[in-house]
């Protein structure tokens, strides 16, 4: 059994986060997708907005999540970043 590091968790967060598209999603999605619970996804949520990564939108009274440019130029980075480093045999 394979453990995620903090780095796979919040990419992870973020990629199911951008499934969803412009009408964002909540947290009860983000927990279920994502195989986290309520309190470490918090602090994930937490440092992805303040990273200017994902934004926090009160849409009807609920809280939707939606990620921004900057969250989906991550996601293209890190997946090139994971492709390189596969290719020299290493690990994340």
């Amino acid at each position: 059994m394979s453990y995620r590091n903090s780095l796979q968790i919040m990419t992870d967060v973020l990629s199911h986060t951008s499934e969803f598209g412009q009408n964002g999603t909540n947290k009860s999605n983000l927990m279920r997708k994502a195989n986290i619970s309520h309190s470490r996804l918090k602090g994930f949520l937490e440092n992805l907005i303040g990273s200017g990564l994902i934004n926090s939108i009160v849409y009807e009274n609920h809280q939707t999540y939606v990620v921004t440019p900057k969250g989906i130029n991550f996601l293209h980075e890190y997946q090139k970043f994971v492709e390189l480093s596969g290719a020299f045999g290493l690990e994340l």
